[in-house]
């Protein structure tokens, strides 16, 4: 691919000192109101992550010129929203979030299952704000993800919002998060992991995403296969300023299936409910990079 992944956040430590600032002395709109001019500045200057949007909205989804401008716009607005409002979430700052929630009562009933469960989304909408939400299922939560965040963004945010409504299960090379996620859900746990990305040299698995080939990592997949406990696929999506909208799919046994039935069906359905989300919160899809086989 042109460009590949690298499990990196952009950003640096000063912008998320201002941005902090605002909302402890301020509140959430005057922060909202600055980041319009950071959103400005992406959408004029970040030309290679915007050709990837901009191929996405006007090859993929078929936009036209004057509203994939506009969605371009708002992609980095929104993307920016959801840092501002994971701090606000995770550290207290007053606010007027509301939520929706669809498809809790599955969540529940895997908790109630007595087996754990593997729940895969992907960098549509706030993950961040998802993981917070689920601590309304009474039951421990692990985040599998690249410890790709700079140190010290990282390290500031954590002494920002405090502990984290999860654990994380960092991936590393020895494959010791594999024992990590296997403990985890041995206690009944939920595991929750990204499954539209992977790093460069990583095995995929392509398969059609909104009209062209498109490779998947082949690990989540492979993994949720392997492990016999249900699977859920969960997103959060920002509806308005203040409003969010939790969904999360009928559990699935794919386990029960052959192995290669079971990775190829599981892909199969994880593509459509993110196809369908994206189509229906087009500009809340956080993917810059070179997804499509064809834009290799």
């Amino acid at each position: 691919m042109s460009q590949t992944w690298q499990g990196k956040s952009k950003g640096t430590r000063l912008g998320y000192r201002i941005f902090v600032g605002i909302l402890r002395k301020a509140g959430v709109q005057p922060a909202y109101f600055l980041l319009r001019f950071v959103a400005g500045y992406y959408f004029l200057f970040s030309w290679r992550s915007s050709g990837h949007i901009w191929y996405y909205l006007r090859q993929r989804l078929g936009f036209s010129f004057l509203k994939s401008l506009r969605l371009l716009y708002r992609n980095y607005y929104q993307f920016g929203q959801t840092i501002i409002d994971r701090i606000v979430m995770m550290s207290g700052i007053p606010n007027r979030f509301t939520f929706n929630f669809d498809g809790e009562e599955h969540l529940h009933q895997m908790a109630a299952a007595g087996k754990g469960g593997l729940l895969l989304s992907a960098h549509v909408g706030n993950w961040e704000i998802a993981g917070h939400l689920l601590k309304r299922i009474n039951t421990p939560i692990n985040i599998v993800m690249y410890d790709g965040e700079y140190e010290k963004i990282k390290d500031y945010l954590s002494g920002v919002t405090g502990q984290r409504n999860a654990q994380i299960i960092v991936i590393k090379n020895d494959l010791s998060h594999i024992y990590q996620i296997n403990e985890a859900l041995e206690k009944n746990e939920f595991v929750c992991m990204h499954a539209d990305r992977f790093v460069a040299g990583n095995k995929s698995i392509s398969i059609p995403f909104l009209g062209a080939e498109a490779p998947f990592p082949a690990g989540p997949f492979v993994l949720s296969s392997r492990l016999q406990v249900p699977v859920s696929f969960v997103f959060a999506l920002k509806e308005t300023g203040t409003h969010y909208h939790f969904f999360a799919t009928p559990p699935q046994t794919y386990y029960t299936l052959p192995k290669n039935e079971s990775v190829q069906t599981m892909l199969g359905d994880f593509a459509s409910a993110m196809e369908e989300k994206v189509k229906a919160y087009p500009a809340q899809w956080y993917n810059y990079y070179a997804f499509w086989t064809e834009k290799s």
